[in-house]
């Protein structure tokens, strides 16, 4: 017991660890590992616990007296109870390998929160706050390498620039509060690794986290300006008006600035209700605001965000095909767990002040900026992105940290237990430890095999189909995923270089993952949309299923109505259809009719996405309606706006009806997007070197 009290508070620290931890073997290398990771320690953490709590280790018990204490207690139970009765719970829990965000991640992160707030003494949390200093400074100086070496938006050791930056934000108070109990000399050093994190913050360009900093920093200089005396208050104020006249000088010259070759500059400068982002965001805010008000007390539990997002997705409003979030936190707790859910996500916010108010009242001012500051940070750039397990479990250990601290006058008490207690104990921990393998190895491995699949889905099928089948019956939480990577892998890149019998296998082992998912997961409109496009993709010596795919399109066209991908298969379907059948006669006449129905259904529902008018042009230029085709082009050109398919479809119909120069605008458009386009190379250098004669 003695070895194991020693360990426990380097198990308790150990998560601090995390965004270091990263593994190319894996899918998705930055995220995967380290919530398999956290899981993993979670639970050995846990076990730990338990066997000091039952065997006379004394613990700060009395903190849990406090109210504020109970908040993430209360928050997991109700997301719990709402997932319970949500779309899946299943789903809910475990949630993706890509995101690790689901109740799983949230229990352990609640978890950590008590045993450090049980645990926590001064000189526990200044040695949490340096390795989290140390560590954070680490990953700043490695992402401003990145940037030295590469340039544009970094990364860093988390693979995503807004979580790296959502990541820094709160490992920069932590730095901050890490200072104040330092020497001279090592808090210079904090203080330098604190620049590096604000330094690679900015090279992110994660528009969120610097308007975070930029609120932050306006709110602080405006209470130093009215709340201190003498120096300080001149300070603040000069500072105040400066960073005040600085802001108008951006905005007048924002739109230069915009071009600017320094990203950040750029992405700041270009935010307007024009910028595409921008716009698509507000849209998906906007509509996320009314699927929540349909159930607003229950919400549809954790992980399903996306099946929200689904219903109102619309081609001409939203640039990302797939959204799991609404890049919004209080819009994602309301909709996953209803208004309970956000109103304890606002009150887990809120802890933050009232322990910075009782530092402020113990004279440890320094301390109180920063708890509130970090407060005001985390709240703002969660306006405009979300969790990860790095960041989210640091702000609960710091918020336990800090709590701890506001109350350490509290004693430690020992439970008095039973001798059977404590034999129990045993066994119950050893069950702990062992879930460790569903919890972490076995998606660990899953994960592998996906990887490893991709690496031969060209040059050794059977090989990449023996990795595909090892991990799904591993029985993991990551089929729905591999669903989606083996659609990638066959449906953009083997139904296309694949023949003979290597492609049939790949095909068959497509269809088999899709189609499980598709009856496990009845509520997902990817799995079904991905099932039909690869029954449409079946290599020509097989039959397909039509009911199935039957089955398939209905289901996505219900999910996500204004998806196009579902109706042009529909439209392809008819028209293979009539194809069949001999040229004039009625049967022919009704498949092009039935074809023109359905892409008229479709632009009913988006009149100002240009691909669909294109496509119906194309088939009534087929059917030799020219005057109904060019019409319908005129629409696709005015309702034009950049996009690689779209341009490709109006280049090839220009081409056809020899409109050239329209064919060339748009070809250039092609190669735009697509510089390796040689034949859409070849087609605008003959076509420009005709209209320059």
């Amino acid at each position: 017991m003695k070895y194991l009290e020693r360990a426990y508070p380097w198990l308790l620290i150990a998560p601090a660890a995390l965004p270091v931890i990263i593994w190319s073997g894996l899918i998705y290398p930055y995220l995967v590992p380290k919530t398999l990771l956290f899981y993993a320690i979670s639970l050995l953490a846990v076990a730990a616990f338990m066997l000091l709590a039952t065997h006379g280790r004394a613990f700060f018990w009395a903190r849990l007296t406090r109210p504020e204490a109970w908040i993430p207690a209360a928050l997991l139970a109700l997301a719990y109870g709402t997932s319970a009765i949500g779309i899946d719970f299943y789903r809910s829990f475990w949630s993706l390998l890509e995101r690790g965000d689901g109740l799983l991640m949230l229990t352990c992160a609640v978890a950590y929160f008590y045993l450090i707030l049980l645990y926590a003494d001064r000189a526990f949390f200044e040695r949490l706050l340096r390795a989290v200093a140390a560590i954070g400074s680490f990953v700043a100086v490695y992402g401003v390498g990145e940037w030295l070496t590469g340039g544009g938006r970094i990364g860093g050791l988390l693979g995503n620039a807004a979580f790296f930056a959502g990541y820094l934000a709160i490992a920069f108070f932590a730095t901050l509060a890490a200072a104040q109990s330092l020497s001279r000399d090592w808090r210079r050093a904090a203080y330098v690794g604190a620049v590096f994190e604000v330094i690679a913050i900015i090279l992110t360009a994660t528009r969120g986290t610097i308007l975070a900093f930029v609120i932050a920093g306006i709110a602080y200089l405006t209470y130093l300006a009215f709340a201190t005396k003498g120096k300080s208050r001149t300070w603040s104020a000069g500072a105040l008006i400066a960073l005040v006249a600085f802001g108008g000088l951006f905005f007048a010259f924002r739109s230069e600035l915009a071009k600017s070759s320094f990203t950040p500059i750029a992405r700041i400068a270009s935010i307007s209700g024009a910028d595409t982002d921008v716009a698509s965001r507000l849209f998906i805010w906007q509509n996320m605001l009314g699927e929540i008000g349909k159930d607003p007390l229950v919400g549809v539990g954790a992980e399903h965000i996306d099946v929200l997002f689904n219903r109102f997705y619309d081609p001409t409003q939203i640039s990302e095909q797939w959204f799991d979030r609404s890049h919004n936190a209080f819009l994602d707790y309301a909709a996953q767990y209803g208004i309970g859910g956000l109103l304890l996500y606002l009150a887990l916010i809120a802890s933050f002040f009232i322990v910075a108010v009782r530092f402020a009242r113990r004279g440890e001012r320094r301390i109180a900026e920063i708890i509130a500051l970090l407060a005001l940070v985390y709240a703002a750039q969660n306006f405009f992105v979300f969790d990860t397990v790095s960041s989210f479990w640091l702000l609960l250990a710091l918020l336990a940290g800090f709590l701890a601290l506001s109350s350490e006058d509290s004693l430690r008490e020992a439970f008095s237990v039973s001798a059977s207690m404590r034999r129990a104990s045993w066994p119950i921990a050893f069950a702990l430890v062992l879930l460790i393998i569903p919890f972490s190895l076995r998606p660990a491995f899953a994960a592998y095999d996906l990887a490893h699949a991709y690496i031969y889905q060209l040059t050794d099928v059977p090989q990449e189909v023996s990795y595909l089948s090892h991990g799904v019956a591993l029985g993991t939480y990551g089929d729905i995923e591999y669903g989606y990577q083996v659609y990638n892998m066959y449906g953009t890149v083997q139904s296309a270089l694949l023949t003979g019998s290597s492609r049939t296998d790949a095909y068959q082992a497509t269809l088999s993952i899709l189609t499980a998912n598709f009856y496990r997961y009845t509520y997902d409109a990817r799995t079904a949309l991905y099932l039909a496009h690869v029954l449409m993709l079946a290599p020509e010596d097989i039959s397909i299923d039509k009911n199935l795919l039957s089955s398939a399109l209905e289901r996505a066209i219900s999910l996500s109505p204004k998806r196009a991908q579902s109706w042009y298969i529909l439209v392809n379907l008819s028209i293979s259809e009539a194809n069949t059948h001999p040229s004039g006669s009625p049967e022919r006449a009704a498949g092009y009719a039935a074809a023109y129905d359905i892409l008229d259904r479709y632009i009913a529902l988006v009149p100002e996405l240009s691909a669909p008018h294109f496509v119906l042009a194309e088939l009534l230029r087929v059917s030799g309606d020219k005057a109904a085709a060019e019409s319908e082009a005129a629409k696709g050109k005015a309702y034009y706006v950049s996009d690689l398919d779209t341009a490709r479809r109006a280049a090839g119909y220009y081409e056809n009806v020899l409109d050239l120069p329209n064919a060339a605008y748009f070809l250039a458009e092609v190669l735009q997007f697509d510089p390796t386009d040689t034949a859409a190379a070849s087609d605008l250098a003959k076509i420009q070197a005709y209209l320059s004669r």
